[in-house]
């Protein structure tokens, strides 16, 4: 297997993550799983990843343009997981950019930002003292300028995630129309095989995709985006 082959996903023990580098390992690519505590080396294994232990809240851009090298696609789905305002934003915001700034550096343009569905519209109606504003600000930001690089991006933006097995099938959420709050879920294994999915077929590029579990198969979920 070359190195074109290869997947580096930050946040490499996260649950979306260790189930997409399953999915992506039996899609024939490489990954390295990217983790702070290298006691979490056995489960990035088990999963199908190989452990890189690195503490992305202090990597610099050199740091981590070195390990994106030669690689096929940057997967960002690492997050500080609430509660402290500083470090959501050490993570959720200035480690994203940091790693945009190292894909550029490092030439790898494809990168897939796994955000979530309310990141465009909670930041302009939150009170900026809610608790969940610093992570809502954090990932907002972070969208907003992977959007205004050079990048290859896809933007994934699921709802609620769940513990559900995967469908395979989604719901935009444009088109949920007036779905309740207890329907604007999203399996976060659902969320793997569409990134999964996005790498292997080169798709949506530059497009930024916000979804629930529905009933249109991924793929064709994907293959609506505009082009």
């Amino acid at each position: 297997m070359t190195d074109t082959q290869r997947v580096v996903i930050l946040g490499g023990h996260g649950k979306v993550a260790l189930l997409a580098a399953g999915k992506l390992k039996a899609a024939d690519y490489a990954v390295d799983s990217i983790i702070r505590n290298s006691g979490q080396s056995d489960a990035i294994r088990k999963a199908g990843g190989n452990p890189v232990v690195l503490d992305i809240e202090t990597a610099g851009v050199e740091e981590l343009a070195s390990l994106f090298s030669g690689a096929a696609a940057i997967v960002f789905s690492a997050g500080a997981g609430g509660g402290n305002p500083q470090r959501t934003h050490a993570v959720d915001f200035e480690a994203a950019t940091r790693a945009m700034a190292a894909a550029q550096k490092a030439g790898v343009m494809r990168f897939v930002m796994v955000s979530y569905a309310g990141a465009g519209e909670d930041v302009h109606r939150l009170d900026p003292k809610d608790s969940f504003y610093p992570y809502a600000r954090a990932k907002h930001d972070a969208d907003t300028q992977l959007r205004d690089s050079t990048l290859a991006y896809t933007i994934l933006g699921p709802g609620l995630l769940t513990t559900e097995p995967a469908t395979g099938k989604l719901t935009r959420t444009e088109d949920a129309g007036d779905w309740p709050d207890s329907q604007r879920v999203t399996s976060r294994e659902n969320v793997a095989e569409t990134i999964a999915h996005v790498i292997n077929a080169h798709a949506a590029i530059r497009q930024t995709v916000n979804f629930y579990d529905g009933e249109t198969p991924i793929a064709d979920i994907i293959a609506q985006l505009r082009k």
